[in-house]
């Protein structure tokens, strides 16, 4: 048995009505958790749907990837809300997926905020816990995502969900454990190599290195690829074949 296990997650059903963003279906074949935009930044009802049957399809857990009502800026721009706010916005669009899901035969496994939700609930205890309480008040057998050592997988635990730990194959960090915002010329990591190297060190040292050298602690139940990166296939390709060298199992969440 591997000393080691990760599951792998993407974000995906972010395209909309027209617009296709992403390479779901290409995707699906190499993750075990799929995060389905559900609406507010990308998405939308007919994508939900087919990104759903996609998904079981292949035998991928669900997830819902709630966001900031914010299509042009993809949900990536912060926004003033309250903790009710942030309460009401998951369990509206948590909602909706989890009814696509059950329709289509399945049911969700996890919940993962996207963009600026998730980066604001990382820092923010009150909208942390507003947007955990959601996701408990639906289901408690819900995993929730949020970035390792965030405010959000805190307010997870104290709610009585189980989490995880989230880290990310293309970004780099900053000492506070925090993403390094996208404004900055070294936020994405595009060599694949590297981004590799990073997650096995996360995966087995429990430790990465910043933006700026140091080292931090960090603990990696789930990673992240971001499947409108152009080379997300040859990320997860790369990141696959470091984890078969380095005996590390790829599982999901709720497999055994």
């Amino acid at each position: 048995m591997s000393r080691y296990r990760i599951d792998l997650n993407c974000d995906m059903g972010e395209s909309f009505g027209a617009y296709e963003i992403g390479q779901d279906r290409a995707v699906l074949s190499h993750i075990t958790s799929a995060n389905i935009a559900c609406g507010y930044h990308a998405g939308d009802p007919n994508v939900m749907r087919r990104t759903v049957r996609a998904a079981l399809e292949k035998g991928v857990g669900l997830g819902a990837h709630p966001g900031l009502p914010d299509l042009i800026g993809f949900g990536r721009r912060d926004m003033a809300i309250t903790p009710e706010d942030a309460y009401t916005m998951t369990l509206y669009q948590v909602g909706a997926l989890a009814a696509i899901a059950k329709a289509e035969g399945g049911r969700l496994q996890h919940v993962k905020p996207h963009g600026a939700l998730f980066n604001m609930a990382a820092k923010d205890a009150a909208l942390a816990r507003g947007i955990a309480q959601a996701v408990a008040s639906l289901d408690e057998s819900f995993v929730l995502f949020g970035l390792a050592g965030s405010e959000l997988v805190k307010a997870g635990r104290e709610v009585g969900l189980s989490v995880a730990e989230e880290v990310f194959a293309d970004r780099t960090y900053q000492v506070d454990g925090s993403l390094t915002p996208r404004s900055h010329p070294h936020a994405v990591i595009k060599d694949p190599t590297e981004a590799a190297q990073r997650v096995i060190q996360m995966v087995t040292e429990k430790q990465t290195i910043t933006v700026d050298g140091a080292k931090i602690p960090v603990n990696a139940d789930t990673v992240c690829i971001h499947g409108d990166h152009p080379d997300a296939l040859t990320f997860i390709e790369h990141l696959l074949n470091a984890f078969r060298t380095e005996g590390i199992s790829v599982k999901g969440v709720c497999q055994p």
